[in-house]
């Protein structure tokens, strides 16, 4: 066999591949036996007869074509291997010569997993953020918890900012309610600004009781399109209104938080807190900047078939979400403002940089010699196994052996990403 390489693209080959006499014959004995399990001879039973008698038995085109078909078979992963080409999908072979015993030729051709030269991934020149807590932050939950223990009095003042009212409202387009738009008995904290521009502000300086119109546009961004930038009227009546009374912060406030017998000793636990969850936002965008550092300093192309693995993978991901809401694919880009089109191409961007960053990583994890025990593996089954006890078809899919070789390579992944941050942490 004789094998010759044509580069169509970084992630795309053909190669031509011509099969002599020998590989053509043991291709023959193959197809006599896969042949002769059919063949009935006198005197024999079914697949019993001698090899020569059968081959004479066996329709000349039949056996010049079933050879042919092994010959490809067998002689196509060789070639690839030879080439020393890996491809991600079955090859499409087209023949372009067959004189049987004698000689065949053909072309394979297949999208194959490009040559990535890793860039220089210890010295990548990223910056880590800082992991400092900003008074505000610590004020901001405070406030919170001052709220959340806060007291509320009913009164008969007109409303305020700050103040709690509860509203019953109907909102009209056009004359005609829109959904969504109408609730009853609705708890509105004015300042929260939970609703479009000029509701809530609307209704301070009303009295409990007070029925009265709000001509209201929404904005021109607005998420639902049927009511972006349109006119509006909410009809509104105030039912009531509570002055809210923040908690003081004191000591015995923070008491009530947790075990805790000064203010002092709640704020030192929510910086505590605030720095352990900013330290894992940190570090997970630390990797992400990381891995797009080392694919810029690096050479590596997409083959497109990963790209559209991927894409169906991100489509998946947001039909299920859309599903969970009762909506479809669809629905949630209309609902983000996108078309297909306008989707399609952002999400092409964000497939192809997940699929270079998968590429680099792995060549990384070769380089390195970063690899998981099986025992490792096992332990995290194990943990998974503890996490969807509850579900049968989660816990059949974790004896699935192409689940648990996902499982490795993920841990595998993981343990890279450590690994570029040990790296590049100076």
């Amino acid at each position: 066999m004789k094998t010759t390489t044509k580069k169509i693209s970084d992630t795309k080959v053909e190669i031509t591949v011509t099969l002599d006499k020998s590989d053509l014959a043991a291709a023959k004995k193959k197809a006599i036996v896969r042949l002769s399990k059919e063949v009935k001879l006198e005197g024999f039973r079914k697949g019993k007869a001698p090899i020569d008698l059968v081959e004479k038995a066996i329709d000349p085109n039949e056996l010049s074509n079933t050879a042919l078909d092994i010959a490809v078979r067998i002689s196509v992963p060789e070639a690839f291997k030879a080439e020393s080409k890996s491809p991600l999908v079955i090859p499409n072979v087209n023949v372009t010569k067959y004189v049987p015993d004698e000689t065949a030729e053909y072309t394979a051709t297949a999208d194959i997993l490009p040559e990535v030269k890793l860039g220089d991934y210890k010295n990548l020149n990223v910056k880590k953020s800082s992991n400092k807590i900003a008074d505000k932050d610590i004020k901001e939950i405070l406030e919170n918890i001052q709220k959340a223990y806060a007291e509320k009095k009913a009164t008969k003042k007109k409303a305020e900012n700050e103040d709690e009212v509860i509203i019953d409202f109907v909102g009209k387009k056009d004359g005609e309610a829109f959904p969504g738009g109408t609730a009853k008995d609705y708890p509105l904290t004015l300042g929260s600004h939970s609703f479009i521009p000029g509701f809530e502000e609307g209704i301070i300086g009303h009295e409990p009781g007070d029925k009265f119109d709000l001509e209201l546009t929404f904005p021109k961004d607005y998420g639902e399109k049927s009511l972006a930038g349109k006119k509006t009227v909410f009809e509104v009546l105030l039912k009531q209104v509570n002055e809210i009374k923040k908690a003081p912060l004191n000591d015995e406030l923070a008491a009530k938080c947790g075990p805790f017998k000064t203010i002092d000793e709640l704020k030192a636990d929510i910086k505590k807190n605030l720095e352990a969850q900013n330290n894992h936002k940190i570090t997970e965008q630390f990797k992400d900047d990381l891995v797009t550092a080392l694919v810029k300093a690096s050479k590596v192309s997409a083959p497109e078939i990963l790209i559209s693995d991927q894409l169906r993978f991100i489509k998946d991901d947001i039909t299920r979400n859309a599903m969970a809401s009762g909506l479809t694919f669809e629905d949630a880009l209309k609902q983000s403002g996108q078309t297909v089109e306008d989707w399609e191409k952002e999400a092409k961007k964000l497939a192809e940089a997940r699929v270079k960053a998968s590429l680099v990583l792995q060549i990384l994890a070769n380089e390195e010699k970063i690899t998981v025990s099986d025992e490792d593996v096992d332990a995290k089954v194990a943990e998974l196994k503890d996490v969807y006890q509850k579900s049968p078809e989660a816990l059949k899919n974790l004896k699935d052996p192409r689940v648990k070789n996902d499982i490795k390579n993920r841990m595998i992944i993981d343990k890279t990403l450590d690994y570029l941050v040990t790296a590049n942490t100076k």
